[in-house]
């Protein structure tokens, strides 16, 4: 999975990962099965239906649309997915990270002729595998690609968090708070400092101060980190 960062129209630096090319083949594999079954249904109604020759061509036609647009018309109403993409959790946008228009969801659609229906996806694979940022020709000429909505947990992303050996903790009343809640306050307040949002970090000091039942003249992001550092301390050495 390939990550590359993308600028937004505030100037604001994004890191973005790529889909993974096994999660695209696959949800062309499950779109491929809902629009041949459908076909196949179409026809099975069709032929179980006394209609004339003439009007059959026609019925094909108007019935064979949804197939047809599939593509253009799912990614255009469902935030650039369509069912397999949604399944694999994937979905298309613009490099700048940005929703595409019906332009951009138009003009990869009709290249997909070109980089997937008539050489079986060949070209697409390899346009992808050599350009890289997940475009094949269609999301070259539209400005788009595709990323990844699967979160890599980490070690930052868990309650964990390294401490020194010597490390002494503060406040033994954090052992009042449970997983659950310790893993709310380490997200609010990771949030908050990434946004600079110090308010946050103000009401959730407050707040755990209320809940342990102290008072400190320490500052509130200094206060919120000890008492994740804490909760660490105590929770590992039971």
């Amino acid at each position: 999975m390939e990550q590359f960062q993308i600028e937004t129209a505030q100037n604001i630096s994004i890191s973005q990962n790529t889909a993974h090319l096994g999660d695209r083949m696959l949800a062309y594999l499950i779109d491929s099965f809902i629009i041949i079954t459908y076909i196949v249904l179409m026809f099975l109604v069709m032929g179980a239906l006394d209609v004339d020759i003439e009007d059959m061509w026609v019925l094909v036609m108007v019935l064979s649309l949804p197939a047809f647009l599939y593509y253009v018309l799912l990614e255009t109403f469902t935030n650039g997915k369509t069912v397999g993409k949604s399944l694999m959790r994937i979905r298309v946008v613009k490099l700048d990270g940005s929703k595409p228009s019906f332009a951009n969801y138009f003009v990869r659609w009709i290249l997909r002729i070109i980089d997937v229906s008539l050489t079986t996806g060949g070209l697409a694979v390899l346009t992808i595998l050599i350009r890289g940022k997940g475009q094949r020709i269609g999301d070259i000429a539209a400005g788009t690609t595709v990323i990844s909505e699967k979160r890599k947990v980490g070690l930052k992303d868990t309650l964990l968090r390294e401490l020194p050996e010597d490390y002494k903790p503060q406040f033994p009343q954090v052992v009042v708070f449970k997983d659950r809640e310790m893993q709310t306050i380490k997200e609010l307040y990771d949030s908050a400092k990434l946004h600079g949002d110090h308010h946050v970090v103000i009401s959730l000091s407050e707040r755990i101060k209320k809940v342990m039942g102290i008072s400190t003249d320490l500052k509130p992001i200094q206060f919120v980190d000890i008492v994740i550092k804490d909760y660490n301390f105590y929770t590992q050495n039971l």
